[in-house]
């Protein structure tokens, strides 16, 4: 499999790959979204985010590692193996998926990494978090701390106690608790600095707490880590069509507009969760809206 890298100044980017890709009918992530609207950017969109014909959409299930100022963090930690998730038959009981090997040819050990930022706590963000030894979840990342928003971890906490299990697909249970009992989880409330020029930003909408990291470097580089603000580049183009799993659609599409005009206007570098191909994408002005240029 191809490695994706970039620069970011004086950090280095690269994507370790869990799923690609990962084929979603349009109307189950997107229903009630007419795709033929978007094929006047076919020439963008297919064949690699979109299947006109299906019609699908196609995802990348991936992590980040950002090297910098002599860390290694690790953003959204995929699907995971040996995870029960029956209703997804893609995700249930893998095995020898090769993502630690993948993250072994980037160099990395799991005991290297010092960070995993959690953008939110869906089962295909945190799936990687633990793993199955000696017949119980242990933390795949020793020695990181492990960074979740403070609103995030709360209401699935509240959800949990609940009704546990039910939601999610079962994914707190096996990849959330087995951390906070290690003692490894820090929560952080928006805003916080998580190191020098690297800041936890509010993304709520898709989750109810999720969070972003927004990178600013001094030599002018600024990128912003967006987790599933934006899925795919087809909300580029039609910024209020958001996903069946969004937490409030609304909110969803609100700050997707927002970001995609802040974009356009500072030059930020966004790196949604799920982008194929490129690492991310720069945002430019276009007729009524905006349009990517992938990265």
């Amino acid at each position: 499999m191809r490695r994706t890298m970039l620069n970011l100044g004086a950090a280095t980017l690269e994507k370790i790959v869990d799923i690609d890709p990962f084929v979603l009918p349009a109307d189950l992530l997107l229903p009630g979204c007419d795709l033929r609207e978007l094929a006047n950017h076919a020439d963008l969109l297919a064949p690699d985010h979109v299947d006109f014909a299906a019609p699908a959409i196609l995802l990348s299930l991936h992590s980040f590692v950002l090297r910098i100022a002599g860390r290694i963090v690790l953003i959204d930690s995929c699907v995971g193996e040996d995870k029960p998730r029956p209703r997804r038959a893609d995700w249930h009981q893998r095995k020898g998926t090769g993502y630690l090997d993948r993250l072994g040819a980037a160099g990395l050990t799991p005991a290297d990494v010092d960070i995993v930022l959690c953008t939110h706590l869906h089962a295909d963000h945190v799936g990687w978090n633990t793993k199955r030894e000696d017949g119980r979840w242990v933390p795949t990342f020793p020695n990181a701390r492990y960074v979740i928003g403070r609103r995030e971890l709360d209401h699935w906490e509240a959800a949990e106690r609940e009704a546990p299990g039910s939601h999610n697909h079962g994914a707190f249970a096996d990849s959330v608790l087995p951390v906070i009992e290690a003692g490894l989880v820090e929560r952080v409330d928006d805003g916080v600095s998580l190191f020098s020029g690297a800041e936890i930003v509010p993304l709520a909408g898709h989750s109810p707490g999720q969070i972003g990291l927004d990178l600013r470097s001094r030599d002018g580089h600024h990128a912003l880590f967006c987790g599933d603000a934006i899925h795919s580049p087809v909300q580029v183009f039609r910024p209020h069509w958001s996903s069946r799993f969004c937490f409030d659609k609304a909110a969803a599409g609100r700050l997707r507009q927002s970001l995609l005009e802040r974009a356009a206007e500072d030059d930020t570098l966004l790196l949604p969760a799920h982008l194929r191909g490129a690492c991310g994408m720069r945002i430019v002005p276009d007729r009524d809206g905006f349009r990517p240029l992938m990265v």
